[in-house]
């Protein structure tokens, strides 16, 4: 099989080290990627710079043109970024066309954005002696973006950071996650395909210890990182006088109060909490449940996750896949060993077997607990009482995350209480938390994170105001 070269400058390069790339599932090698070192950092800076001072001659309907050809070539190999997906992070083959769709979507999303002028007109006549001026706001490319994006979505998160840049014309140098640099790789050659000038992209496989100076250099003006709350909050803290930009972890709760519709509560937690091995910041880790409807909530619940196909990735009615490493899937088990030690229940689920942890529904489970404290980032959730929908707000809110929550309840008073009393980014009305529209503003507070994400508004944060006082 062939070793995918990495991007610099216009140039695809092959260095002296292949990092070979192993499927989740049955330790197969899918492919290869030749490593990046610090070496190419420093060109890749430089040549990014350059392309930032040429930026002017990209014009908006030049980026446009760029992203809808890269959004229309992602449609036309969908089955083969789909099959990538799957093969190199875990993903159900299914759960990799949706993502597949999404990327679509953002990249023609973003091409429009890219046409959309948005100057802001500031009356300055309001005080006297400045009654002839005006003001208009404009928003201007800060410069060059580094992007670190992670395994679970390695398409549409890499999207989600490259298609805003391209659209606002900031050059961006992206560093994929180790275990899935192969579908990155396979979408920059679409993106240089479409005819992105050279330094605009570039695609760096780097080994996490070697990745400072995209973190700390001050000519890169934006960090963009999507991964874990202790790694990007002190990478926060080495980035000196950059915007920052972070997509954080969470445990994300949903309460089921007695009016909701019991049924579809439980369909949308049974694929929130499980779909991709649970392996993603939103999806469903906490269930709060009114307690006249608790056990019929179980029940419903429990036939859901027991019908779930466990299994490998590429077969078309695998629901649940491995989780990314062995070591992620030992973890899992030891907190859920750990739980059941100190008096949880394990209604189903709860074994291992090498990466694949078998969907888990645990309850008498303690707030200190890790499977409720921490992000488990694996296919388990935890379903506890509450007695009134206040009480469940505040056990929704005691949690040091707050990325997004979901609430089922027919009653328009308790969305509005619910919108504004819990601590998160998003509150997600009768779906669960694992609910994202790629047009959202998408982020969160506390632990989980800095700015948000959503190509427009991710386009303000890679951008700075500047006005202009006639």
């Amino acid at each position: 099989m062939d070793t995918k070269r990495f991007l610099v400058n216009g140039k695809w390069i092959a260095s002296d080290v292949e990092l070979p790339i192993y499927a989740p599932y049955d330790k197969r090698q899918v492919g290869a990627a030749f490593q990046a070192n610090t070496a190419y950092i420093e060109e890749a800076i430089s040549g990014s710079l350059m392309a930032f001072r040429e930026a002017g001659k990209l014009l908006a309907e030049d980026r446009q043109r760029i992203l809808q050809s890269v959004s229309d070539g992602i449609r036309e190999n969908h089955e083969r970024f789909s099959r990538l997906i799957a093969e190199e992070a875990g993903k159900p083959l299914k759960a990799a066309r949706v993502e597949t769709e999404r990327a679509i979507f953002t990249f023609a999303l973003a091409a429009q954005e890219a046409m959309r002028v948005r100057d802001e007109s500031i009356a300055l006549d309001v005080q006297p002696g400045i009654e002839k001026r005006k003001g208009t706001v404009r928003r201007f490319p800060a410069g060059v973006v580094t992007a670190i994006t992670p395994f679970n979505f390695p398409l549409n998160l890499v999207a989600h950071k490259v298609a805003p840049a391209i659209a606002c014309g900031c050059p961006v140098i992206l560093k994929p996650a180790p275990q899935t640099p192969l579908t990155a790789l396979a979408l920059a050659e679409l993106i240089q395909e479409a005819g992105l000038p050279a330094g605009h992209l570039q695609v760096l496989p780097l080994r996490n210890e070697d990745t400072a100076p995209l973190i700390e250099d001050d000519r890169i003006k934006v960090l963009s990182f999507t991964g874990s709350a202790a790694v990007g909050w002190e990478l926060k803290s080495r980035a000196r006088k950059k915007r920052v930009l972070l997509e954080l972890g969470g445990n994300a709760a949903v309460i089921i109060h007695n009016d909701a519709d019991i049924g579809h509560a439980a369909t949308r937690c049974a694929a929130g909490g499980f779909s991709y091995a649970g392996q993603s910041c939103i999806s469903v880790q906490r269930i709060l449940v009114e307690r006249r409807v608790y056990s019929d909530f179980l029940s419903e619940l429990l036939l859901k996750v027991k019908a779930l196909r466990s299994g490998d990735p590429l077969d078309e009615s695998t629901d649940v896949g491995p989780l990314i490493r062995q070591a992620d899937a030992i973890r899992v088990k030891a907190w859920i060993d750990e739980a059941i030690a100190e008096g949880a229940k394990a209604l189903c689920g709860g074994e291992r077997n090498g990466p694949m942890v078998e969907p888990t529904v645990l309850t008498n489970t303690k707030p200190a607990q890790k499977v409720n404290r921490e992000e488990i980032f694996g296919p388990v959730v935890t379903v506890e009482p509450y007695d009134s929908f206040e009480s469940a707000l505040v056990m929704a809110n005691d949690s040091k995350y707050g990325l997004q929550a979901g609430v089922f309840t027919a009653d328009r008073g308790r969305i509005d209480l619910a919108f504004q009393q819990l601590e998160v980014g998003g509150v997600i009305v009768n779906e669960v938390p694992t609910f994202r529209a790629d047009q959202m503003p998408y982020g969160g507070v506390k632990d989980s994170g800095l700015g948000r994400e959503g190509v427009k508004y991710a386009m303000e944060e890679m951008t700075e105001r500047k006005i202009l006082v006639r």
